[in-house]
């Protein structure tokens, strides 16, 4: 028998992402666990950790990702654009799996495979290498990031607040996604925090690589 309520009841939660992020693959895969414990529904959108560190300084090792990390926000922005925002759960599903799963990287053959398994037109990788398309990412991106300000990455969610306003937080970070009701716990805690005003920051150091499981 479904636990999920009507459907007017369900809260639909916003969240950033940059599918090449580990982090912000686990959090989206904790947000879908809480999805069947709680009444919540997940909607996907583009940030990009290429237009987020723009003018930084960044480690040596990270630059040439800051590079080749451009092709597959623009195809997500493309495929948000030209099929619908509900296309961008599939699409980054898939690229998320490939990427943090499989490893087979960010580059086209990935965006190619992972158009073919969201079912998306073949053409949309034409996006990858599309700089018309940095306009609509950048507004996208800071549509998520700004409510949130430039000292965080990716994941940012927002959710319904007070008066129509969103509550917006970078995280949370997770090793690894917590699963059934131990999901829903995480939620309803991080909901009461974020719905406190004022309240900023709660944070330890990370002593762990990501977990994918």
């Amino acid at each position: 028998m479904s636990t999920t309520p009507p459907r007017s009841e369900t809260t639909v939660a916003d969240i950033w992402v940059d599918p090449r992020c580990p982090w912000a693959w686990i959090t989206s895969r904790w947000m879908l666990e809480v999805e069947q414990v709680r009444p919540l529904e997940t909607r996907f959108h583009i940030m990009s950790l290429s237009v987020l560190n723009e003018g930084r300084e960044v480690p040596e090792k990270y630059r040439q990702g800051m590079i080749d990390g451009w092709a597959c926000v623009r195809v997500g922005v493309a495929a948000q654009q030209q099929h619908g925002n509900e296309m961008l759960r599939p699409l980054y599903n898939a690229m998320g799996r490939l990427i943090h799963h499989e490893k087979v990287g960010i580059g086209h053959d990935m965006i190619r495979a992972a158009l073919e398994e969201a079912v998306l037109p073949a053409d949309l990788i034409e996006a990858a290498e599309d700089t018309s398309w940095d306009e609509p990412l950048r507004a996208e991106h800071h549509e998520g990031m700004d409510p949130v300000g430039s000292e965080v990455g990716t994941p940012v969610i927002h959710v319904p607040g007070p008066e129509r306003k969103p509550l917006a937080f970078f995280g949370p970070v997770l090793i690894p996604a917590p699963r059934s009701e131990a999901a829903g716990t995480l939620w309803d805690g991080v909901l009461a925090v974020a719905s406190i005003d004022g309240f900023f920051e709660l944070k330890r150091g990370r002593d762990r690589d990501p977990i994918f499981d």
